[in-house]
């Protein structure tokens, strides 16, 4: 039995060692050490919807962007309607008269661009003038005529038919007047007598109007179901136009005297490098080789 006078002479000749402190580690991260998920934020708690929004001088506001005016005007309706003062309320319609009055001022400042800028403006290629439309669009059928005339020894126009559609029996005259106005030849193809036709030339619809390139393979499908004489000579201009190569595809809504004008997508300048004669024959049809 030690003796409290040698156990008080122990402990003051050898003071308490400290305890050794584990250092603070960063928690271990990996496959066999467990980190518990980060808190999530409550997606689903909704914003302080009686917050007023701060509206700006109107001096200022004018400065602001319009998506940030958006904002703006759509907090100010959401906290009117909330509240249901006239104060918020009047404060959302003036912020809505701010904006309209910002369209119109930008409207106003377009028109002066328009005007001094002529390449610009729709009505320079495009008048809305009834007599001026009539005069543009006799002028742009002759256009077409004379093109497609020039052409008549090249293509022809195919119309896959049934005795049993009745829209085809629509459809045909439509041609028929097509081949008086350009001197093409225009054929029409039963396919219920010559079924085989449908699988080589890939149609199930009739009528089905089609543009070949005689001695040649290219092809190219211009209507599917009953289409009036002017879309049906549109479409045909087109795609002569673009199988000769005369267009590109990115061309092909650009209408006859409009190249290099308002409604030609590549009239300032190529917005595609897409050439259609490097594509082979495959902008304007599949073989006319049975299918397999």
């Amino acid at each position: 039995m030690i003796r409290p006078a040698l156990l008080a002479a122990l402990i003051t000749a050898f003071p308490a060692a400290a305890q050794p402190t584990s250092p603070t580690r960063e928690p271990k991260q990996g496959y066999w050490w467990y980190q518990a998920p980060p808190p999530v934020e409550d997606a689903d708690a909704e914003p302080d919807a009686l917050m007023k929004p701060a509206i700006p001088p109107m001096a200022e506001l004018a400065t602001w962007t319009p998506p940030k005016i958006r904002k703006l005007i759509e907090q100010q309706r959401d906290y009117a309607a909330t509240v249901l003062t006239v104060d918020a309320v009047a404060d959302f319609w003036r912020l809505q008269d701010f904006a309209r009055r910002k369209a119109r001022a930008f409207a106003g400042v377009t028109q002066i661009a328009l005007l001094q800028n002529p390449e610009l403006n729709a009505k320079s290629a495009n008048p809305i003038v009834g007599d001026a439309r009539a005069a543009m669009g006799a002028e742009k059928e002759a256009v077409r005529r004379r093109y497609l005339r020039a052409h008549a020894g090249q293509f022809a126009l195919v119309m896959f038919s049934r005795n049993s559609c009745g829209y085809c029996r629509v459809q045909w005259p439509i041609l028929e007047r097509f081949r008086e106005e350009t001197g093409w030849q225009v054929t029409q193809m039963d396919l219920e007598r010559r079924p085989e036709l449908g699988q080589r030339f890939g149609v199930e619809i009739t009528p089905t109007t089609m543009v070949i390139r005689r001695d040649s393979s290219a092809r190219m499908v211009i209507a599917s179901g009953v289409e009036s004489y002017p879309n049906l000579a549109q479409t045909t201009y087109q795609a002569v136009r673009l199988m000769l190569g005369d267009i590109r595809p990115e061309q092909f809504l650009t209408g006859a005297g409009e190249e290099d004008g308002f409604f030609d997508a590549l009239g300032n300048g190529p917005v595609s490098a897409t050439d259609p004669r490097a594509l082979g024959g495959d902008l304007v049809g599949a073989s006319m080789e049975p299918r397999r």
